[in-house]
Order: C-alpha cells, then sequence, then structure tokens
C-alpha cells in the first residue's frame, strides 16, 4: 500500500466508504482526502499517491479515484503535472484558538473506570498539521491515534473520544484501551502527566460522531479539547471529547475561597 495511504488512513476509514450512501462514492473519498489536505496531514509538496493506488487502497475503482483528484484539482489543492505525478498545493497555516474557560478539571480516573469504553480504532498515523505542531512532532512523524466510545452503566453511549499520543511502546492495544484507563498507561510508557488543561465549547455534531451516539448529523454536542502536560510544559497527549449533552453534564463546584472580584 502506498506509503501515503497508510500513515494517514487506518484500515477502518480506507474500509468505510459506503455504497449504500446518498453521497457518492468519489465524493466520500474526496472528502477525506481534502480534509487530510486542509489539516496539514498531507504537507504541501507532498506528492499524491496515483488513481490505481487510490483506488487499490480505497477499494474503489479507478474512474472512482480519477474523479475524486479531479475534485481535489478542480479547487486547486493538487496539481498534475505529467510525467512528475500530483503534488499538494495547499498551505496549512494553524489557526489560533482562544478559549477562556480554565480550571476545570474532572475526576479522569474516576470516570474512566465507573463507565465502559468500546475502542472503534487505535493505530499509528500522521496527526494534521496543528496536532503535529503541539505534541513537538517532525513532519511526516506518527502518533498513536485512539477513537472510542463510552458508555454508562445502563449501555447508554453519552461521549466520543479521539486522541493523539506520542512516545508509546506498549500497552495502546484494544484490549487494553478497553479495559484500563488510559492514564495509566501513559505512566507505564513512562509518560508523567504534571497538569491538564481542558477547553469546553459546542459545535453541530459530524457524522462520524453522530452515528456512534444515536444523534442525527449536525444535532449540537458539547465538546472539550484536552491536552495533557509534563512537569516540563511539553504536551504528551491531545483528546477531543464530543458528548451527548441529553446524556452528560458537566458539575463545577466552586470555593468562595477561589473567589476575586
Amino acid at each position: 500500500m502506498n506509503s501515503v495511504i497508510s500513515t494517514l488512513f487506518s484500515q477502518r476509514e480506507l474500509g468505510f466508504l459506503q455504497t449504500q450512501a446518498p453521497t457518492p462514492l468519489y465524493y466520500q473519498m474526496y472528502t477525506l482526502l481534502k480534509n487530510r489536505i486542509l489539516d496539514g496531514s498531507i504537507a504541501h509538496g507532498t506528492q499524491m499517491p496515483t488513481e490505481q493506488q487510490l483506488a487499490e487502497g480505497f477499494s474503489v475503482s479507478r474512474i472512482t479515484a480519477k474523479r475524486a483528484m479531479d475534485e481535489l484539482a478542480g479547487e486547486e489543492l493538487v496539481e498534475r503535472r505529467r510525467g512528475k505525478g500530483t503534488h499538494v498545493t495547499h498551505h496549512y497555516e494553524p489557526e489560533t484558538v482562544e478559549a477562556p474557560l480554565v480550571g476545570m478539571l474532572e475526576k479522569l480516573t474516576g470516570m474512566g473506570r465507573k463507565t465502559r469504553v468500546k475502542v472503534l480504532d487505535v493505530g499509528k498515523l500522521v496527526p494534521p498539521g496543528d496536532i503535529q505542531v503541539d505534541l513537538g512532532l517532525e513532519s511526516g512523524e506518527k502518533a498513536h491515534r485512539v477513537v472510542r466510545v463510552r458508555f454508562s452503566d445502563d449501555g447508554t453511549a453519552f461521549a466520543h473520544h479521539l486522541s493523539w499520543t506520542p512516545g508509546i511502546k506498549s500497552g495502546f492495544t484494544e484490549r487494553e484501551l478497553e479495559k484500563r484507563v488510559r492514564l495509566d498507561i501513559l505512566k507505564d510508557n513512562g509518560i508523567e502527566v504534571h497538569r491538564i488543561e481542558q477547553y469546553l465549547g459546542a459545535s453541530a455534531a459530524p457524522d462520524f460522531v453522530a452515528r456512534e451516539l444515536g444523534m442525527k448529523e449536525g444535532d449540537p454536542v458539547l465538546t472539550l479539547t484536552r491536552r495533557a502536560y509534563t512537569a516540563e510544559g511539553k504536551v504528551v497527549d491531545i483528546l477531543y471529547c464530543h458528548y451527548h449533552p441529553k446524556r452528560f453534564q458537566y458539575r463545577m463546584s466552586l470555593s468562595m475561597d477561589d473567589y476575586r472580584s
């Protein structure tokens, strides 16, 4: 399999193009590739796989792969040159994110032990550009990506988690991640989390979240981005959470000793 394909897409993603979906296959494929280009996973100047390699990697016809590449070229995200292949022309620029919410830590290990997790996907891939920067990775360097769904005691799915973690040598398997708390596995790998920052927000549920949480695409969801730091201030884990607003709430207790006028 082409290295660009194998480092950016998991086997689950490669096999997930839906023939029964109302959206044409070429457009589903184009969307996956476009998102990887826009978020910096496929950097400027990278040579794209050939149409034949894309067709084999995604298990689609060459015509489907060609139409997807035609869409990318039409948006000037890639450029085709006879005899030289297709290269990414889009320049990724990270956006500045501001979040005023601080000091809102939940009992992470307690929550991890009192709820059940199902791992949907786990493997080493090249992260999007902004995550590469946050984690201090070199261009093209891989990190562990884990996609999970968390369930309450009654078996109701209430959270979708996507995390990126570099430096993991062992323990990031489906079996271990479903029975253990991720922070404990990080510690086993010599990664000591000293501080955690969380940013809370809201957004429309993307299709992959809505599908797992029993919602409609575009429904409002509670979002949380969590970064874990070492004592030296290095980011060692980034977690993106989507919560079903009718099945999950955040509670925040404030002491008057913390109040400042």
